[in-house]
């Protein structure tokens, strides 16, 4: 199973990014679908995550700001970033919670992508 991330770069503060991640193998189902970020020195923290009926969390920086989606028939999720800030800058990570189709539960992060915000 794979995860592949798109849609990093490089934004203006105030501008818009749009990342997207899908999934591929030998996959059953994905329960949890979300994105974590990384900025220099600091640890990995939840940025958004959704549930397989749609239910959303996140993080209270982003809130207002970002939108999570998923498309299920594509396992893919996608991060709707608006308004971005500096602080914004960061490594984003995609992830799965999965069920194979051997009834194995699983989580799989993607390889990240980078987001600057930066005039």
């Amino acid at each position: 199973v794979q995860l592949q991330a798109s849609g990093g770069g490089l934004v203006q503060p105030g501008g818009s990014l749009r990342l997207s991640c899908g999934a591929s193998g030998s996959i059953f189902s994905i329960n949890v679908m979300g994105w974590y970020r990384q900025a220099p020195g600091k640890e990995r923290e939840l940025v958004s995550v959704i549930s397989s009926g749609g239910s959303t969390d996140y993080a209270d920086s982003v809130k207002g700001r970002f939108t999570i989606s998923r498309d299920n028939a594509r396992n893919t999720v996608y991060l709707q970033m608006n308004s971005l800030k500096s602080e914004d800058t960061a490594v984003y990570y995609c992830m799965i919670d999965y069920l194979s189709p051997f009834g194995e539960t699983r989580d799989l992060w993607g390889r990240g992508t980078q987001v600057t915000v930066s005039s």
